[in-house]
């Protein structure tokens, strides 16, 4: 209750703080006054991401649209096929393939890889006015509670110069036991936008523990509760038992980023007609010399206080019987310098091109190396393999980019990156991408290509691990990548149209032993998505369908057939409050999911249980008034239906049932 109290103050606060800030004063309808507000007229403010490795620029969003504002707090609702442990913020992985990223150098962190924030999520502003993005969202009662609470503040010291900062803070409980998760993350961000100099940084800290239940003992108090439960059907879910009770995962882990660039140019002159003098002056940068700084480190723990449960759930047991207490941490440094010739300083540039070149330092930290491959302890199995306590990596890439970001029918872009020091020696990274727009029935249809070449190395902790579960020493050859597709969007009919395929060589995956294999040979995976959007007055139908195919379900098992729908109105009361109200939900085709591993945070194939041929739906109203959103939902209200009684995305971890949730954005204009 006093939650549900504390997110209608925040309503009631911006809805009473804003007519302040928006209305103009009494003196406004003077000629004096309007001439004074014309003067202060404040710019829009606007926003926009970065990409690696040269920091090029891309529109972004800020964050206040209300539609579909519900949908973030629903765990199993990251994508149409998520891959999750059940609770918000858990460990998790895409199942469409088409938008899982690659396996990074620190494959902890890749199962939270959704709740972090990164380079590429990273957003940077000019708000004019400074900007303070609170929101807080709660659902489940005292025992099952998930919340999740975020800020984030913007503000120019001037018209080219920004600082900011914020945190978002994930508490949630669980509706099962041994489920609790806690993710704190923080960080600074700033940016100077200068005709000769540009500056994009930030620092990011992020502190994830979760608990681990290995899953529940039996699955039939999900699927059948009264068989075993002597016949009883209600089922308290903190009651049911799990696999584990003692143990848990900690990710902790810092990222600096910091990109500069300094650009050479001339002025270009605008002089009055018939006095010849200089009415303003514009810069135009001709050529840019970058530099990119990015520094992270991460330490991922595994703990287990109960030896007994540590030996019945694992297969192998090498440094302890007694329970597991392990740490693998690691570190980089990366440094990119590159020069640039930009597009558009005069009517022949009508690209820009870059080249650029890489130099990494990677330090990895594993548990002790007094363990070796022919030591042998009491109660305990070979180690079977050597793997050094501390490794450390030289590396260097070369690279080009050929971009073209401006014009209206023709806009493209292409990096090429080669490997030529260390483990990434003979390393190549081939990616492109061409739009091109044309007016149909007075809007901008849009035709995209895309595509890339990858020939790439393992990373090293697939190759070399040791845990007290898990020891392997692995000679993987480079995996080779294929991608080809091409989207086509149609705004005025809603229509987006996604095809892709690709071939994936000697492909790295986790096998039934929970192990990293490389399989021999080519698997094909091609995928289909269509997005439409029916829309009639105050009613709506928006549709996402993905079609995708494996040529090998064994290593790479993926649902045939994804769908989210969502049916709903839209309206607005009083002129002022602006409603969303409506049901949405998402189902895939069973298929042969993988498994959740407590020790090392991945997902691997299994081939004894089928997950999938459920729907979660959700029954939701969104508002917003003003500059406050907010929503109130019943998600997973279709629980207690038999088609939607075998609700397991993962083997033995049930989803949340249906619970009531609310939350509220504040968008505060200082």
């Amino acid at each position: 209750m006093k939650k549900v109290l504390v997110i209608f103050a925040m309503i009631v606060l911006a809805a009473a703080m804003i007519p302040a800030v928006a209305q103009p004063s009494s003196q406004s309808s003077s000629t004096k006054s309007t001439t004074k507000s014309k003067k202060q007229r404040v710019e829009p403010s606007v926003a926009w991401s970065v990409s690696e490795p040269l920091g090029l620029h891309y529109p972004s969003t800020i964050d206040t649209i209300h539609l579909d504002y519900h949908r973030r707090m629903v765990p199993s609702m990251v994508s149409d096929a998520w891959l999750t442990t059940g609770n918000y913020g858990a460990p998790g992985q895409n199942q469409i393939f088409m938008e899982r990223p690659l396996t990074s150098e620190f494959f902890f962190e890749d199962a939270i890889e959704a709740w972090m924030h990164n380079t590429r999520t990273m957003r940077y502003y000019n708000t004019r006015i400074p900007m303070t993005l609170l929101s807080h969202s709660t659902g489940g009662d005292k025992y099952s509670n998930l919340d999740r609470t975020q800020l984030e503040f913007s503000g120019n010291v001037d018209r080219k110069t920004q600082v900011g900062g914020g945190f978002d803070y994930i508490y949630s409980k669980g509706s099962y036991d041994v489920q609790a998760d806690k993710d704190f993350t923080w960080r600074l961000f700033g940016s100077h936008m200068g005709d000769r100099y540009e500056l994009q940084t930030f620092f990011d800290h992020y502190n994830y523990t979760t608990k681990e239940s290995g899953g529940i003992t039996d699955d039939r108090y999900i699927t059948d509760p009264a068989e075993v439960q002597g016949g009883v059907t209600r089922v308290d879910n903190k009651s049911i038992p799990t696999r584990l009770g003692s143990a848990h995962s900690h990710l902790e882990g810092s990222q600096l980023w910091l990109n500069q660039r300094y650009k050479v140019g001339f002025y270009r002159y605008r002089r009055d007609s018939i006095t010849d003098t200089v009415i303003d002056r514009t810069y135009v940068p001709v050529t840019s010399f970058i530099w990119t700084l990015d520094f992270k480190h991460a330490k991922h723990q595994f703990l287990n206080a109960s030896g007994t449960e540590d030996n019945e759930f694992f297969d192998h047991t090498y440094l302890s019987s007694e329970g597991t207490n392990e740490t693998t941490s690691y570190w980089r440094l990366r440094n990119t310098l590159g020069i640039s010739l930009l597009e558009g300083f005069n009517k022949y540039a009508k690209f820009g091109f870059s080249v650029y070149g890489t130099h990494e330092v990677r330090r990895y930290t594993q548990v002790t190396d007094t363990v070796t491959g022919t030591t042998m302890h009491e109660g305990l199995e070979t180690v079977p393999a050597v793997v050094p306590h501390r490794t450390t990596q030289s590396l260097l890439w070369l690279g080009g980019q050929l971009t073209k970001q401006r014009g209206s029918l023709l806009r493209y872009n292409a990096t090429a990156q080669f490997g030529v020091l260390g483990d990434v020696a003979g390393e190549i990274d081939l990616s492109g991408d061409v739009t091109t727009r044309f007016k149909m029935l007075g809007d901008s249809v849009s035709i995209k290509g895309y595509g890339y070449f990858k020939n790439l190395s393992v990373p090293y902790l697939l190759k070399n691990f040791v845990s007290n579960h898990f020891v392997w020493e692995n000679d993987f050859s480079k995996t080779k990548r294929v991608r080809v597709g091409g989207e086509l969007d149609i705004p005025f009919s809603w229509t987006n149209v996604n095809v892709g395929y690709e071939t994936l060589t000697d492909y790295i995956y986790w096998d039934s032993d929970g192990l990293p294999a490389q399989h021999s040979g080519a698997i094909h995976v091609l995928s289909a998505r269509l997005k439409q959007g029916l829309h009639f007055k105050a009613f709506n139908w928006d549709n996402s369908v993905t079609l995708q195919t494996s040529s090998n379900e064994e290593v790479l098992p993926l649902p045939k057939f994804a769908i989210y729908s969502n049916l709903y109105a839209t309206f607005t009361i009083a002129r002022v409050l602006h409603v969303q109200m409506g049901v949405d939900g998402n189902y895939y085709t069973k298929y042969y999911a993988p498994v959740y591993n407590p020790a090392t945070m991945t997902f691997h194939s299994q081939h004894e249980m089928e997950c999938g041929n459920f729907a979660i739906m959700n029954l939701y109203a969104n508002f917003k008034m003003k500059q406050a959103r907010f929503f109130v939902a019943w998600t997973h209200f279709n629980q207690k239906i038999k088609s939607g009684s075998a609700y397991f995305a993962t083997p033995h971890y049930p989803l949340n049932p249906a619970r009531f949730q609310i939350g509220v954005s504040v968008n505060f204009v200082n």
